[in-house]
């Protein structure tokens, strides 16, 4: 069964590029498209899709409107924008996007994420909150959404928080599956996982990540290991759930 997906975004150019590129795609098909909010929340009352690729900045309703309004449930939200700033792309999280891609980026990059995303496409509402409070975790720190590393963590601290255990094998379990799981190398996913904590480091956001343990962990001059920062991370999770 296909992806059935609603393309949101008032360039109809853009829109047409997509459409023709998904037509041959065995996997995919583009339900409907809207160009403006007004008409994805209309399309959205009255029909499915597995998922939204919805642009920010529209006339007569704007995404993060939409993204307000719709009650998603399982539904996939991606958001591509041309807006780069951390604020616009942490509201958009904050709002129930799934995933944030900067354009311009390939057909092909899209088609990529949407696939990644119908194979975790059915989530309890434990796993929607978890990674809720993961995304509000990498706002706080200052780990941006539109880099890779950043999918490769997420997935990583999930792992870590419903197998603790498998922080102790970080390189030779917990990278290969990342990997498998986004049909990349573990030296990849070791890699875009440092840059992550690096760019987060880099802002100075250090007294952030402090407050959010509730004890001075770092100093601008010392960083954690990937497996470290792992493990902060899922051990806070897992204390809150207590």
């Amino acid at each position: 069964m296909k992806t059935r997906i609603l393309l949101v975004d008032d360039c109809v150019e853009y829109t047409d590029k997509l459409c023709e590129h998904f037509a041959s795609s065995e996997k995919i098909e583009i339900g409907a498209v809207a160009h403006d909010g007004k008409q994805a929340l209309a399309l959205l009352e009255r029909e499915r899709f597995d998922c939204v690729v919805l642009d920010l900045v529209m006339p007569v309703m704007d995404g993060f409107a939409v993204l307000e309004r719709f009650k998603k449930d399982n539904t996939k939200i991606i958001v591509a924008s041309a807006l780069s700033q951390d604020v616009f792309i942490a509201k958009a999280m904050n709002l129930g996007a799934d995933y944030y891609m900067l354009k311009p980026f390939e057909a092909s990059e899209l088609e990529k994420k949407i696939v990644e995303g119908a194979k975790t496409a059915v989530r309890t509402s434990k796993n929607r909150s978890l990674e809720e409070r993961i995304t509000n975790i990498f706002i706080t720190v200052g780990i941006p959404a539109h880099i890779k590393g950043y999918q490769f963590l997420r997935e990583a601290i999930k792992m870590a928080i419903d197998n603790p255990d498998v922080i102790n094998s970080i390189t030779k379990k917990l990278y290969p599956e990342v990997a498998e799981r986004f049909s990349t190398s573990p030296s990849k996913v070791e890699r875009a996982i440092r840059h992550a904590i690096e760019v987060a480091w880099n802002r100075g956001k250090i007294e952030n990540i402090n407050s959010l343990f509730g004890v001075r962990v770092y100093s601008h001059n010392e960083k954690p290991t990937n497996g470290e920062f792992i493990a902060l991370v899922a051990d806070k999770m897992l204390l809150e759930s207590v």
